[in-house]
């Protein structure tokens, strides 16, 4: 296959293109800074895009799932999508002309998408189809992984190299609230469990207290260091590969999945296809919440109807999680919002709802279970052992006019 320049590809775009570039923490900063230099207008479409995303006169910011780079941008296009269906999307109604990937150094033939695949699999195979271009930043730094991340290098027409270092998380400290919710959740976690990880104080605490546990097995969208201190202590079953679709970790994190096969990244369609979820056993499937109602609705998505975030994986998670065999979806959240100073246990969302039927929601002040309840046990556990102490009271008398809770008499 003849290889053109990044010039020369940009040339061939039509006019106000749709440029598609690794999200998460994958993003190849030096292209995607060449290919904005190189187009006036464009749409450009990232997944949780990170600060540092062109934001100009003349950029459309598209995505289904709005990160940090794209919060309240007044250029932003947010498409409401379940994440497992994203695929779907960028096969129909936002089809790409351009698609900038983050990959390794080609070996045999292929390169390897490294830390980030999710839908760019679903997105080269779209863009392919309509006869648009697909141009790799090869970085030496970038780990080998396998599964779906290895691409057949005549898939790509444009190479370019520009070594980057990858980003590496905060350190979180877990304070005395996240531990408490961590432990909780943990307390839930039978051996052999199949786990969603996810990245941040609570899941880092909930994997702090499975150290203990055998055979456990990851079906995870992501995961970070937390999995590597589970596989050090044991906790894992090493006959079967940890599964994820991205990945987010310090240099130790990626020097351990470098070459390894245990590790399998997946396409998106895979990873949070509930079918596929839903056939791992146990599946304990950890999600967060911005609020909780006494509907045991969840709002993990907006802020005074402003975007915040998206579904992401989490409806696709939650669903699988409940129709897996001894499976459960959880939502864990702390009782008090910190910076709001406002109670996450609410009367009823104001905003669109996120999610909702999960298992149990964990707080600090305990276990609300939730599944297999009448409305009245679901409100009832919510305000008594998720609430904070404060509100309870207002959330009874507010449970009562709901219809949710029997007149105080």
């Amino acid at each position: 296959m003849v290889r053109m320049d990044l010039t020369s590809a940009l040339r061939q775009l039509p006019p106000d293109p749709r440029v598609l570039v690794s999200g998460n923490h994958a993003t190849p900063w030096h292209t995607l800074g060449l290919v904005d230099a190189g187009l006036d207008s464009y749409r450009l479409w990232a997944l949780n895009g990170q600060r540092g995303l062109p934001d100009r006169e003349g950029v459309v910011l598209e995505t289904s799932f709005v990160g940090p780079g794209m919060r309240r941008s007044p250029r932003l296009s947010y498409v409401p999508s379940r994440l497992s269906l994203v695929p779907l999307l960028l096969g129909t109604a936002q089809v790409p002309d351009l698609v900038v990937v983050h990959t390794t150094r080609p070996r045999g033939g292929k390169v390897s998408l490294g830390i980030e695949v999710n839908v760019l699999p679903a997105a080269i195979d779209a863009v392919r189809r309509r006869g648009g271009l697909v141009v790799a930043q090869v970085n030496d730094r970038l780990p080998w992984t396998f599964g779906d991340a290895e691409v057949d290098l005549d898939l790509i027409d444009v190479l370019v190299e520009a070594d980057e270092p990858l980003p590496v998380p905060a350190h979180a400290p877990i304070d005395e609230t996240a531990a408490r919710i961590g432990a909780l959740v943990a307390e839930r976690v039978p051996d052999g469990a199949t786990l969603q990880a996810g990245i941040g104080a609570v899941p880092d605490a909930t994997m702090h207290g499975l150290v203990d546990r055998r055979g456990l097995r990851v079906w995870t969208e992501m995961f970070s260091d937390s999995v590597l201190a589970l596989e050090k202590a044991g906790a894992l079953d090493r006959s079967t590969p940890l599964a994820a679709s991205f990945l987010f970790g310090s240099e130790e994190l990626m020097e351990w999945v470098d070459g390894n096969e245990r590790v399998r990244m997946m396409r998106t369609e895979i990873a949070n296809d509930p079918a596929r979820i839903s056939a791992n056993p146990s599946m304990v499937s950890v999600n967060t919440a911005l609020q909780v109602d006494l509907f045991g609705q969840a709002n993990a998505s907006r802020i005074s109807a402003r975007i915040h975030s998206g579904f992401g994986g989490q409806t696709d998670f939650v669903v699988g999680a409940l129709h897996s065999p001894g499976g459960q979806a959880l939502i864990a959240l702390r009782s008090w919002h910190p910076r709001a100073d406002v109670s996450t246990i609410v009367p009823m969302v104001e905003e669109p709802v996120t999610s909702f039927q999960m298992s149990a929601v964990v707080t600090e002040q305990g276990v609300a279970e939730m599944f297999g309840r009448d409305q009245t046990a679901q409100a009832t556990n919510l305000i008594e052992h998720a609430a904070h102490p404060d509100v309870r009271d207002e959330l009874r008398e507010e449970g009562v006019e709901l219809g949710l809770l029997p007149g105080l008499g």
